[in-house]
């Protein structure tokens, strides 16, 4: 029968949930279900990100349109059996993200004939040279920037950091076959029921259980509900158990040291690793801080996203991890979390960028909020130049170097104007540099942040940097 012939490694077309479309599938397992006595298989959607991988019966599979599996071609050290299979050892690797540099973050393709001219602004620089068309030109900013652009020459690398929440095991081929599945069916945290994502090494036994249970303020596991009902009775815990750094209604962020607090950072990072994919570091919290964001009522605080960040980073990142819990997703605390991150920056006096390779969400999310706070400078500084015009009979036009956007926001150059060229904006007219914001792009920018609905007061942050090059303070 065909059905023998559905194994691991076979692609076929299967339909997508809660939908008529059939897309491409690879079978990773197979399994009984019990309760319904039929076979059901593991699958991952060609293209498609692995949150998205999912148990399927036979009933939504095209078996008749299988893809066999070609046999694995083991690499030989010679260089004949590579000529012989017509291989190279040649890089093909190439990158589309040139491709995204002519969108605007807002929606819209800047054209430089644009006919509704609001903003024009003056790029403090000395250079004479041709128009910034795409990263690789570097010419065109004075000495001053340069080391803003110089990154562009360097080659891009594809190999992973081995620092930070990126360390690698040194048994990852093993853990790429094991990771490569989701193992936990449902948690349930507070109120919510949440169907994970991605693989998190919790112990095995809990992989067998329809539901796994979490405290919503200790973050312990449990089996059972009943279980989880006696913990609470005697769990003391109603908060993070760190310093709070910062309040303001309905919304409150802990600071936890991985060090001090290494079980409930442990219990963290087993639940964040249900949603990120590309974070392999587990156990090890020592290095890290942790900043959790909560949501407080007469009945507590309640977990609604955390990022980290090294105590020491030699990278100068400022975040290692990031995650805003699906419950809680879509309502603006993505953004929350980054603006907090770049507050703490601020008072390190530091620029500050995001552990790479970011997963799709949070990439997203950084770039949406790397424009809008350029933006938001940018028509400060214009705004404030026409005040002091209208004080004046001259007029001057509004000026702003790259250096006072990194002073004034913490971002870190490479972020900021990899962020210029993808909102497209910066042009060369008449021997300078300008900014062209057109009419429709206020009006996207005045939309997007008039959804903003929680900002960071840095008045309230009760917080202060520590040297953790003195390693007493570990």
């Amino acid at each position: 029968m065909m059905y023998n012939k559905l194994y691991e490694g076979v692609k076929l077309p299967v339909k997508l949930k809660d939908s008529d479309v059939y897309h491409l599938a690879e079978i990773l397992k197979a399994r009984e279900n019990k309760k319904l006595g039929t076979k059901e298989y593991y699958v991952h959607f060609d293209e498609y990100n692995k949150r998205l991988d999912d148990w399927v019966s036979e009933d939504r599979m095209k078996i008749n349109e299988m893809i066999f599996p070609s046999k694995k071609i083991h690499k030989d050290s010679s260089t004949a059996s590579l000529s012989a299979l017509g291989g190279s050892s040649g890089n093909n690797n190439s990158s589309n993200n040139n491709n995204e540099c002519s969108n605007s973050p807002f929606g819209e393709t800047v054209n430089q004939e644009s006919e509704h001219v609001e903003l024009k602004m003056r790029l403090t620089t000395s250079s004479s040279s041709s128009a910034l068309k795409n990263e690789e030109q570097i010419s065109l900013v004075s000495m001053d920037d340069r080391n803003c652009f110089s990154y562009l020459q360097e080659p891009v690398s594809n190999v992973l950091p081995q620092t930070g929440s990126m360390m690698v095991a040194s048994h990852q081929e093993h853990q790429d076959i094991v990771t490569r599945m989701r193992n936990i069916d449902l948690i349930v945290l507070g109120k919510y029921r949440i169907k994970p994502w991605y693989f998190s090494p919790y112990p095995e036994e809990l992989t067998e259980l329809d539901s796994v249970y979490i405290c919503e303020f200790c973050l312990k596991y449990f089996k059972t509900c009943l279980c989880l009902q006696r913990h609470l009775e005697k769990c003391r815990l109603r908060h993070p158990p760190g310093n709070e750094i910062y309040r303001k209604n309905p919304l409150s962020f802990f600071e936890i040291d991985g060090r001090k607090n290494k079980k409930y950072a442990q219990n963290l990072c087993l639940l964040a690793k249900l949603f990120l994919d590309h974070k392999t570091l587990y156990y090890d919290t020592d290095p890290f801080l942790f900043y959790i964001l909560c949501e407080y009522d007469d009945r507590g605080f309640h977990i609604v996203g955390y990022f980290s960040k090294e105590k020491e980073s030699n990278d100068d990142n400022n975040v290692a991890c990031i995650l805003t819990l699906p419950p809680y997703q879509r309502k603006g605390y993505g953004k929350l979390l980054i603006e907090f991150s770049y507050e703490l920056s601020k008072l390190e006096n530091k620029t500050g960028s995001p552990e790479k390779p970011l997963s799709d969400l949070g990439l997203l999310s950084y770039r949406s909020y790397w424009c809008q706070t350029i933006m938001e400078v940018i028509i400060d500084a214009a705004n404030s130049n026409d005040n002091s015009n209208s004080s004046s009979l001259s007029f001057d036009p509004p000026s702003i170097s790259l250096n006072d956007i990194v002073e004034k926001t913490s971002i870190n150059p490479k972020d900021l104007t990899a962020t210029l060229n993808t909102m497209n904006i910066i042009y060369y007219s008449k021997g300078q540099h300008v900014i062209v914001v057109t009419k429709k792009m206020l009006d996207n920018f005045k939309a997007s942040m008039s959804k903003r609905k929680y900002r960071i007061d840095a008045k309230l942050l009760n917080w202060h940097p520590k040297d953790w090059s003195k390693r007493g303070r570990w």
